[in-house]
C-alpha cells in the first residue's frame, strides 16, 4: 500500500528544535535581536556590547533601552508595525544602549510583527545594527592598509615612524607618539624585554592636534619611562594597555611630562603598545583620543597590535641597514685621505657629501715634474662591500699613478683591474650572497702640469668636471665620456687638454652636480669670487646645491692652479758632448749652493745628475735638458728626445758598467721615467736635509 497521499507527520521534538534554533540565533547573531511584547517592552534580547548584559534590557521599553533621541517618533513607527503588520526595514535612528558611555550613535533598526498560527499578534521582532561600529570597522581596515602601504618603504627609522603616525592620525587617533630605544636609532641591537627603567627612549615621530605648540612633544627629545605607569608596564610584560584617563587617574603624578602632554591635548583615552620583535623591545607607540572623540575600545586593540608588529619589523630592517651603513661609512672615511695634501703648484680642498652609498672617493697625488693628479670617483651602492671596492680601486689608481702614464692609459688599466675584480666575484660559490650583486663605478683622472699651464682629463662614466676662471666665470669642461668601470665595455678612453690661467679653480664632482636644466643662480654666486679661501668656496658650493642633489652621496674636489715660483726651478739646455756630465755637475752645485742645501744632498745630487746625463749623452738623442725643482723634495730631471728607456740592472763584480741607475736608485727616494710626444724624461726625487747656515 502506497503512502504517497498520506500527510507528512510532524517530526518528534519540533518544539525542542525550535527552541534550539532560537537559542543559537540569539547567541550567535551578528546583529542585535530584540523580542518585544505588545506594550513594546523587551522580553528577550541579545546585545553586541559586553558592557551591558542582556538581562538589563528585560522589561525595559525599547525606546528607553536604547535612549533614542526621538522616542515618540520611534514608538509611533513600532505601533504602526504592530497594527498593520507591514515591516519596517533599515530605519536609521540616533541613540545609544543604556549604560553605554560616549555620545549617541547611528542605529539601523528593522521591525517585523510576530503572529501565532491563529493570526493573533504576539509582539514584535526588532533587529538593531550599530552603523557607527560598521564605519569603525571600515576605518580600522583602511587605517591598517595605510600602515602597510606607508610604513617600510624607507630604510630610515625616522621615516618609518613618521609613516605610522601619518597613517593613524586623524582617522584612528587624535594624537600619536612613537618612541624608539636610543641605541636602536644608532644601529645597535635592541635590548631583550623587559625593558629596564634606565633605558632611554627618543621620540622619533609625533603627530596630532596641538603637537606644534607643545614643548614636551618635540621630536628628538629623550626620556626614561617612569615606573608604575602604562608606558613602563607595556615594555615590561610586552602587552598593550588600553587606558581611560580622568582627573583621578593615579599614575599621572608619576609621569609629569606625560601629564602635561595629556592635559595640553585634552586626552581622555589612550592605547600604549610596545614595539617588539622576537622578545626584544625596539620602542613604544602611544595613541590618544581627545576631547569629543569616542574613547578607544577593546575592538581597537587588534589594529594597534598588527600595526605595531609591522612597524617593529620595519624599524629592525632600518636599524640593520643603519648599522651596516655606519660600518661602511667608517671604512670609507678611513680609506680616504685624512687631510688635503700640499703641492707646489696647486691648492686643493674637498667635501664628502653623505648619502646612502659608501663608495665616493677623491685623491690628490703628487707626480714627477711638480705635476699633480686630481681624482674623484664613486662606486655605486650601499654597504661594506661598496666601501671595500672603493678601497681596492683607490689602491690600484695610486699604483698606476706612479707609472707616469697618461690619464687615458691610467683609466684603461684601472678598467682592467675592475674587470678582474668582477671576474673574481662571478666565480664565487652559488650560495654566496655577493654573487648576484652587480657593481658599477665612475672615475675621473686629471693631471695638472704647472710648467705647461694645462690640465689633461679622462673620465670613466659621468663624473663631471668644471672650470672657474680667475674672473669668476664658470663653464663645464667637455671631456669625452668613457665606459663605466665594471661595465665590461672595452671601448677606449680619450683625453681632453685645457689651458689654464694661473688662479683658475678646477671643480670635480663624483657625479652630476644637479639635474640638467636646474643650474641655480645660487651655485653661480658661490663661484662668483673664486679668490676666497678654497675651503669656504667648497662649502658654499655645497650650500647652494638643491636638497635632492646627490642622494647617494658624492665627493667634491676643488683645485686652485698655480705655478712653480721661478726661484724654485732651474733649467739648462745641454750639449750632446762627453764633457757635458762635468758641466752639469758644476751647474748643479752652484744652484744648490744658492738654495742653501746641505753638503750631503749636494754631493748626492751631483752623482745622480752625472749618471743621468751620462746615460742621455751615450744612449739618448738631442736636445738634452736638465731641470731642478725645489719643493718639499728635490727633483732632478733629464730629458732627451729618444723613446728608448734605460733599465735598472744589478752589475756583477767583474762588470765594468751597468751600475749607473743602480747608484741612482740607492741615492734617490723615488725615481722613474715618463714619456711624452717629444721623448722621455728620467727623474729622481730626494728627501731634503736641513739647509746650511746662510750667514
Amino acid at each position: 500500500m502506497s503512502d504517497a497521499g498520506a500527510p507528512v507527520p510532524e517530526p518528534a521534538g519540533a518544539d525542542g528544535m525550535a527552541a534550539a534554533i532560537l537559542h543559537t540565533l540569539f547567541a550567535q547573531s551578528a546583529v542585535g535581536l530584540h523580542v518585544l511584547d505588545t506594550r513594546l517592552r523587551v522580553i528577550r534580547a541579545n546585545v553586541l556590547s559586553d558592557s551591558v548584559p542582556a538581562e538589563r534590557l528585560a522589561g525595559q521599553y525599547f525606546t528607553a533601552a536604547y535612549r533614542l533621541e526621538r522616542p515618540h517618533e520611534a514608538e509611533r513607527v513600532l505601533r504602526g508595525v504592530l497594527e498593520s503588520g507591514v515591516a519596517v526595514r533599515d530605519l536609521v535612528v540616533r541613540g545609544r544602549l543604556m549604560d553605554m558611555p560616549g555620545p549617541d550613535r547611528s542605529l539601523k533598526v528593522s521591525v517585523h510583527r510576530l503572529d501565532d498560527a491563529r493570526g493573533r499578534t504576539l509582539g514584535l521582532l526588532a533587529t538593531v545594527v550599530d552603523v557607527d561600529e560598521e564605519e569603525k570597522a571600515r576605518t580600522r581596515a583602511a587605517c591598517l592598509t595605510a600602515v602597510r602601504t606607508r610604513v617600510g618603504r624607507s630604510l630610515d627609522v625616522a621615516a618609518t615612524c613618521e609613516g605610522l603616525v601619518e597613517s593613524v592620525v586623524p582617522v584612528f587617533a587624535d594624537f600619536a607618539v612613537v618612541e624608539v630605544v636610543d641605541e636602536v636609532l644608532r644601529g645597535s641591537d635592541p635590548p631583550m624585554g623587559p625593558l629596564g627603567h634606565d633605558v632611554p627612549l627618543r621620540r622619533a615621530a609625533l603627530r596630532g592636534l596641538g603637537a606644534d605648540g607643545h614643548r614636551d612633544g618635540l621630536v628628538g627629545e629623550m626620556r626614561r619611562l617612569p615606573a608604575r605607569t602604562p608606558y613602563a608596564l607595556a615594555v615590561s610584560d610586552l602587552r598593550p594597555r588600553l587606558v581611560r584617563i580622568t582627573a583621578r587617574t593615579p599614575w599621572l603624578e608619576a609621569a609629569p611630562a606625560s601629564t602635561r602632554l595629556i592635559e595640553a591635548i585634552g586626552a581622555h583615552s589612550m592605547i600604549v603598545v610596545p614595539l617588539k620583535l622576537h622578545g626584544a623591545v625596539l620602542g613604544l607607540v602611544s595613541l590618544y583620543r581627545c576631547r569629543e572623540s569616542e574613547p578607544f575600545e577593546e575592538n581597537d586593540l587588534p589594529l594597534t597590535l598588527t600595526s605595531a608588529a609591522h612597524v617593529a619589523l620595519s624599524i629592525d630592517n632600518a636599524r640593520q641597514y643603519e648599522r651596516d651603513h655606519v660600518i661602511a661609512s667608517t671604512v670609507q672615511r678611513r680609506l680616504l685621505p685624512q687631510h688635503d695634501s700640499d703641492h707646489v703648484a696647486v691648492e686643493t680642498a674637498h667635501v664628502l657629501l653623505p648619502g646612502r652609498n659608501s663608495g665616493s672617493w677623491f685623491d690628490t697625488i703628487g707626480l714627477s715634474g711638480a705635476r699633480t693628479a686630481l681624482i674623484v670617483g664613486a662606486v655605486e651602492g650601499p654597504g661594506l662591500q661598496t666601501a671595500i671596492t672603493m678601497g681596492q680601486l683607490r689602491t690600484a689608481i695610486h699604483a698606476l699613478a706612479g707609472l707616469d702614464l697618461e690619464p687615458d692609459d691610467v683609466l684603461a688599466r684601472l678598467a682592467d683591474t675592475a674587470d678582474r675584480l668582477a671576474g673574481e666575484r662571478a666565480a664565487l660559490p652559488p650560495g654566496d650572497r655577493l654573487l648576484g650583486q652587480s657593481r658599477s663605478a665612475t672615475c675621473m683622472y686629471a693631471v695638472h702640469d704647472p710648467f705647461a699651464g694645462t690640465c689633461t682629463i679622462a673620465r670613466a662614466g659621468d663624473a663631471t668636471p668644471g672650470l672657474v676662471a680667475p674672473d669668476g666665470t664658470t663653464k663645464p669642461l667637455d671631456v669625452p665620456e668613457g665606459p663605466r668601470l665594471f661595465s665590461g665595455d672595452s671601448a677606449p678612453f680619450a683625453t681632453a687638454t685645457f689651458a689654464l690661467d694661473e688662479g683658475s679653480v678646477l671643480a670635480f664632482f663624483s657625479g652630476t652636480p644637479m639635474p640638467e636644466g636646474r643650474q641655480s643662480a645660487g651655485l653661480r654666486e658661490a663661484f662668483a669670487d673664486p679668490g676666497r679661501s678654497l675651503q669656504d668656496l667648497c662649502d658654499d658650493v655645497v650650500y647652494h646645491l638643491p636638497a635632492d642633489a646627490h642622494p647617494g652621496g658624492a665627493a667634491l674636489l676643488l683645485a686652485r692652479t698655480g705655478v712653480v715660483p721661478p726661484d724654485r726651478v732651474a733649467v739648462w739646455e745641454l750639449l750632446q758632448d762627453r764633457t757635458t756630465p762635468g758641466t752639469a755637475r758644476t751647474l748643479v752645485r752652484d744652484r744648490l749652493d744658492g738654495w742653501h742645501l746641505d753638503e750631503e744632498t749636494i754631493e748626492a745630487t751631483e752623482l745622480i745628475v752625472s749618471e743621468l746625463v751620462t746615460n742621455a749623452v751615450r744612449y739618448g738623442t738631442p736636445p738634452l735638458r736638465l731641470r731642478l725643482i725645489l719643493d718639499r723634495t728635490l727633483t732632478c730631471e733629464v730629458h732627451d728626445s729618444s723613446p728608448v728607456s734605460p733599465h735598472l740592472r744589478h752589475a756583477r763584480t767583474v762588470d765594468e758598467g751597468g751600475r749607473g741607475l743602480f747608484i741612482v736608485s740607492q741615492l734617490a727616494t723615488h725615481w722613474g721615467t715618463r714619456y711624452s710626444a717629444d721623448g722621455k724624461t728620467l727623474w729622481t726625487e730626494q728627501e731634503l736635509g736641513p739647509a746650511t747656515d746662510d750667514s
